[in-house]
């Protein structure tokens, strides 16, 4: 079984969510009767090994050259450590950084936190992508401090609300690991 098929089995073990019934309030508002409660894959060892070699993979696959990958807290968190760890280990580091959603009130009142300075090549990441808001915001305030956002990969596209689309209609190509797709018929 290849990684991808070992994240699968993962999330439909522990983040995947079902009813008959749309029970689930997404953060758009929305109710559906799917809900993945990814932080229980992201936040976990399994799924921190699997995330990060699988988005590094694709990083390698695409060509990317980032100094760095990250995105709105706190959904981006462990998927951006999770892949600089794993660059690390593969001799290629690629640094991970935090977009706080407002600014610190304190200390030196950043709102990004990480080894990424103005004209850095960065890397948008997301846990899950529904309508594309916390991506898009993400994107907006890694462009006001003058990084370069070449793309946007995210864990799981839900393929809904046009999410995707959304996204690139800023002008950014989004790839994902998983979809949706793969866990109809669960």
């Amino acid at each position: 079984m290849d990684n991808k098929e070992r994240l699968i089995n993962y999330v439909k073990t522990h983040s995947f969510l079902k009813s008959d019934k749309p029970i689930f309030r997404l953060s758009s508002g929305k109710m559906s009767n799917v809900y993945f409660d990814l932080r229980l894959t992201t936040l976990s060892p399994e799924g921190q090994y699997l995330i990060g070699n699988l988005l590094y993979d694709m990083i390698q696959k695409l060509g990317l050259k980032p100094k760095a990958v990250g995105g709105l807290t706190m959904g981006a968190d462990p998927v951006a450590s999770a892949t600089a760890y794993c660059s690390y280990l593969k001799g290629n580091p690629i640094e991970a950084f935090v977009i706080r959603k407002e600014p610190k009130t304190h200390g030196r009142g950043l709102q990004i936190e990480g080894n990424v300075k103005e004209g850095d090549d960065v890397i948008i990441v997301d846990d899950v992508l529904t309508t594309g808001g916390s991506t898009i915001k993400a994107i907006n305030i890694a462009k006001e401090a003058g990084l370069n956002v070449l793309a946007v990969i995210v864990v799981l596209d839900r393929c809904e609300q046009n999410g995707k689309e959304n996204v690139e209609k800023l002008g950014y190509p989004v790839y994902s690991i998983l979809t949706i797709k793969d866990f109809q018929g669960q």
